[in-house]
């Protein structure tokens, strides 16, 4: 410590006889090399040449262990010069279309100009300094602002536009005649009116539209049927929508099947639509007819064993039919068409039993499942209203209007207390039947719109066709959550309502795509086991036979019905 105490203060010793002899620096003292020593810890740079040539800085230096001089920090970098650098390029930019000087305006100043300008059509020429040039340069209309003597819209002195008078318009206690701020302009011209030819040429146009307008809302089309079997009835009695006893599976039973399988080949082809089919059920329980409709206006009933013949077709909507929905016991069906209408059906005769509409396109329409609410039903439609009809009077008896877009999907859940529905608003809501208000609202900005969704066997989960090509797996009972291990991928949906279908055992999932295939995924590892080329256009609809362990039943948009086993 000594040692070092004594070499500081040889230093300044040094450093003072340094400053007092000024030239006499030839010889260098030991003392100082020594203190110097002890204070330089960290090492030394030799960076004194650098300073003094002007050396360049490296760009990407963080940290200079020196000073440096302004040529050393404003050097040009190394490297070659911009083979492409343009005098534009090259020309000072503070902003996106060049460079602009900066100016200090008032901000009275600057907004009185803008105002005179986009009034009067002339301003102060900014470029010009007045207190120099001594007198006053206008840019714009410039013999407008001689004439004005350069008066802004905030001073007084030139003459102010008159204001508008309004016609009298009586006394305020004249009811008959009072026009109050409803008054016309005095300088107002009356509108131009149509000479009496020209008014009665409108008016022919005008009752025509309304006449045609009139028959599109009030005329359904009507209704007919073609029986294409000969006897209707066996010879006992029977009419076809008694499920048939011979095809080796018991179908009057509700047993699903213990164990399914991959269906492999295509079994059987039902055409006769001329048009893209946009639905098929199933007959309810048995599962022996097929009910299909079709963008041809028409709805057919196909059997599914046997023969598998087409027995009957329904005509009655002027427009494509939407959705199709049997009541429980397959005695009577509903059609939801684009002509607004919705229509109940006998499916034994073939006859039109009674139609319903709201002026309103319905999308998706379904009975109450509940035995003793059969003669209820509900229909999504085109404007947000989930409406609930009562067949027996024909009457609107509910409206659920709380979707903001056009509802897409109706399903029935916990032992058909509630319903769950989705929309074009890319939400899923859930409601208690009879009651108007949602009490579940499930909508995450990750969601994309639903337009398919369909219920499992056991009843506890619902699969939803989500628009970003994957199927979500919601929970069915009480919370409804979003079941996150359970998403099915690997085909490609968006832009079309592709129904999701449960195989009876739960052990796979089966869906179409846009490419006309049949997509089949397993339940446990969602893992996409087998695609089959289905269609040549869109794959709307994949249906697993309930009784069946792997007969399977899609439809498209070339017209075709296939059977799959």
């Amino acid at each position: 410590m000594s040692a070092v105490m004594s070499s500081l203060v040889s230093y300044g010793s040094d450093s003072d006889s340094d400053n007092d002899s000024g030239s006499d620096s030839g010889a260098e003292k030991p003392g100082k090399t020594m203190s110097l020593a002890v204070l330089n810890s960290a090492p030394e740079v030799a960076v004194k040449e650098s300073v003094e040539t002007g050396t360049h800085l490296d760009p990407s230096l963080k940290e200079v262990s020196y000073n440096p001089t302004y040529e050393t920090m404003f050097a040009p970098e190394f490297g070659p010069t911009n083979p492409f650098r343009s005098q534009q390029m090259a020309a000072p930019r503070n902003m996106l279309s060049g460079y602009a000087e900066p100016a200090h305006v008032n901000d009275f100043m600057f907004e009185q100009q803008r105002r005179t300008f986009s009034t009067f059509g002339y301003a102060l020429d900014p470029s010009v300094d007045t207190h120099q040039a001594g007198s006053y340069s206008y840019i714009g209309a410039v013999d407008e602002a001689e004439k004005n003597k350069g008066l802004t819209v905030f001073e007084s002195g030139g003459k102010k536009p008159e204001k508008r008078k309004k016609v009298k318009g009586g006394d305020a206690g004249e009811i008959d005649n009072f026009l109050g701020p409803w008054a016309k302009y005095v300088d107002e011209k009356d509108v131009a009116k149509p000479t009496e030819e020209e008014q009665k040429e409108l008016d022919e146009i005008t009752a025509k539209r309304q006449k045609k307008g009139r028959n599109e809302e009030e005329a359904p089309a009507e209704e007919k049927t073609i029986l294409h079997v000969k006897d209707m009835y066996d010879y006992q009695g029977r009419s076809y929508l008694h499920a048939p006893q011979d095809v080796g599976v018991n179908l009057r039973t509700a047993d699903a099947p213990d164990k399914c399988y991959l269906p492999k080949k295509q079994i059987h082809v039902w055409s006769g639509h001329t048009k893209g089919v946009s639905a098929i059920r199933l007959f309810p329980k048995s599962g022996h007819l097929l009910l299909s409709s079709s963008m041809d206006c028409k709805i057919k009933l196909w059997e599914v064993y046997s023969e598998r013949r087409c027995i009957r077709t329904f005509i009655g909507h002027s427009k494509a039919v939407r959705d199709i929905c049997f009541n429980n016991t397959g005695t009577q069906f509903l059609s939801a068409g684009y002509d607004r209408y919705l229509k109940l059906w006998d499916s034994e005769t073939g006859q039109c039993i009674s139609r319903f509409t709201n002026r309103k396109v319905p999308y998706c329409v379904k009975f109450n499942p509940d035995e003793d609410k059969q003669n209820l039903f509900v229909a999504g439609m085109s404007d947000k209203k989930i409406v609930q009809w009562d067949i027996r009077t024909g009457e609107v008896v509910q409206e659920y209007d709380r979707h903001l877009g056009a509802v897409n999907t109706i399903t029935f859940v916990d032992e058909n207390r509630r319903f769950v529905s989705t929309s074009d608003d890319k939400s899923l809501r859930v409601w208690e039947w009879d009651i108007p208000v949602d009490f579940k609202y499930i909508a995450e900005p990750s969601m994309h719109s639903m337009p398919a969704v369909t219920l499992s066997p056991n009843g506890k989960w619902l699969a939803c066709q989500s628009m970003d090509n994957q199927i979500l797996i919601f929970g069915a009972q009480n919370r409804f959550r979003l079941n996150k291990k359970k998403v099915f991928k690997g085909h490609m949906v968006a832009g079309y309502a592709c129904q999701v279908d449960f195989s009876p055992d739960m052990s796979y999932v089966v869906s179409g795509d846009a490419d006309g295939k049949l997509n089949i995924w397993d339940w446990k590892t969602t893992k996409l086991y087998h695609r089959i080329k289905a269609h040549d256009k869109v794959c709307i609809s994949a249906l697993w036979h309930p009784h069946e362990t792997s007969k399977v039943i899609t439809c498209g948009w070339d017209g075709q019905i296939k059977l799959w086993d």
